[in-house]
């Protein structure tokens, strides 16, 4: 099928060159107008989504070209799109910066190239001059299909932005349709985006009414409508929307402050699948919801939280009886960490946990491994067989005395590979975030284990 989405990309010079904040400066003025926009994020992060939808109340979800082929991408950006205005993608790092130094593969180019998108690129003016122009001309001539229609300065006053704009545009031939000034208030700190904590959304919801305002005045939010309109129609083969089987499964999900971190289009996958979601609180509910059939544990951060999750004795020893006895379960980064038998904070000091995993979770001090990377089976199980592959990506300063074994994952560039994944009795756990949708036979296995557990 072929499709036209009015969509428009905001990506920058780097990782921490103003595109969040432009993003969502945009995506606020444009609520405020009353349009339907839908949002996305390129890449793997969970956070800048949670941002969109925790504090912009406007869905959102990753589009990410290292994990999907080219038709799912295409499939999935229409799913979530087909019904707005506009669709408001939010670029990954710098414009073409992808899996390793030398590629743009699952880069917001990549991202921008398969679906045919529209960029603005925010750049940060501050102490430029003629030398803004050279860098535009750079990353605009660099590939001939950039797609790039618009630059936005950040961090430059008014009157800056005036005489920059003027140098720009005649240096250029590139359109400067904004700005935004410098204000303390924008800022926000990066772990703090993903938390779901009512205090802190209201913080945050203010600030966002400001930048919002600010958005309005100082960015031309008719030339941003008017780009995105200005694309051309994408076409590609549906992917399935419906199977018959698992209408009677009900899985568990944890979702609190803790556990946050999930790719919507595992959920919805798992809901095309037959699967009722019914989300659940480690750190406040006594137990496992009644009539499910599985149980999942995204990710987060269990370890802000060690002290209520260590009180809530009850919740542990359901979840521990019921994996005892059976009960399917997916567990990724700080769920994985919550099964263990104890995780030990920053301080050395250790709270016992779940217990499933006879082994500790402790801090390294920094990143243990992050990235990309390819999980092939190193055996079968009830979930995967032998050989297969999914994809994945790690991003944690935890390490465990059990990583497991099940999976051998390597890294898309370079020679780095590693074993992963802890496998016991109906129990997938690792660091690992896995995308399901790299290989649906991976979901469909989890949905018919936990049907035959539930039945037996």
């Amino acid at each position: 099928m072929t499709v036209k989405i009015p969509r428009i990309m905001i990506s920058a010079l780097n990782s921490g060159g103003g595109k969040t904040t432009v993003t969502c400066g945009i995506l606020k003025a444009l609520k405020n107008r009353g349009i339907n926009v839908s949002a996305y994020k390129c890449g793997p992060d969970y956070i800048d989504p949670m941002f969109h939808k925790n504090v912009l109340e406007i869905d959102s979800k990753n589009l990410d070209s290292f994990f999907c082929d080219e038709n799912l991408l295409k499939s999935l950006f229409y799913k979530h799109g087909k019904n707005s205005d506009i669709s408001v993608i939010e670029g990954v790092m710098g414009y073409y910066d992808g899996i390793s130094m030398d590629s743009f593969q699952a880069s917001s180019y990549d991202v921008a190239r398969i679906l045919k998108i529209p960029v603005v690129i925010v750049i940060n003016g501050k102490g430029m001059a003629l030398t803004a122009a050279s860098v535009i001309k750079g990353i605009v001539d660099f590939k001939k299909d950039s797609n790039i229609k618009g630059v936005i300065l950040n961090n430059v006053s008014k009157n800056s932005y005036i005489l920059l704009k003027d140098v720009i545009e005649k240096n250029t031939g590139v359109d400067v349709i904004g700005y935004l000034p410098y204000d303390e208030e924008y800022f926000f700190e990066s772990r703090h985006l993903g938390l779901v904590n009512p205090d802190d959304l209201r913080d945050m919801t203010q600030k966002t009414e400001k930048l919002g305002k600010t958005a309005e005045e100082c960015i031309d939010i008719e030339k941003i409508i008017r780009i995105s309109e200005n694309t051309c129609p994408i076409g590609f083969e549906k992917i399935f929307e419906k199977r018959d089987f698992g209408n009677f499964v009900k899985i568990g999900v944890a979702f609190d402050r803790a556990f946050c971190f999930y790719y919507k289009d595992n959920i919805e996958l798992l809901e095309r699948l037959g699967c009722e979601i019914v989300y659940f609180s480690p750190i406040v509910d006594e137990k496992l919801p009644d009539g499910i059939s599985g149980v999942i544990f995204g990710g987060g951060y269990p370890e802000l939280y060690l002290e209520e999750l260590n009180k809530n004795v009850k919740m542990r020893l359901d979840i521990k009886t019921n994996i005892e006895n059976g009960m399917p379960c997916l567990a990724e980064c700080g769920g994985f960490m919550y099964l263990h038998k104890t995780i030990k904070n920053k301080e050395n000091k250790s709270y016992e946990m779940v217990g499933v995993i006879d082994g500790e979770a402790f801090f390294v001090g920094k990143l243990a491994r992050f990235g990309y990377i390819e999980l092939i089976s190193k055996e079968d199980c009830f979930i995967i067989k032998k050989g297969e592959k999914i994809k994945a990506q790690e991003f944690h300063y935890w390490d465990s005395s059990d990583n497991g074994d099940l999976f051998l994952a390597k890294k898309p560039a370079g020679k780095r590979e590693w074993e992963c994944v802890k496998f016991y009795k109906n129990v997938i756990c690792g660091f690992p975030h896995i995308f399901y949708q790299s290989n649906v036979h991976f979901a469909e296995k989890f949905v018919e284990k936990c049907g035959e557990w539930r039945i037996q």
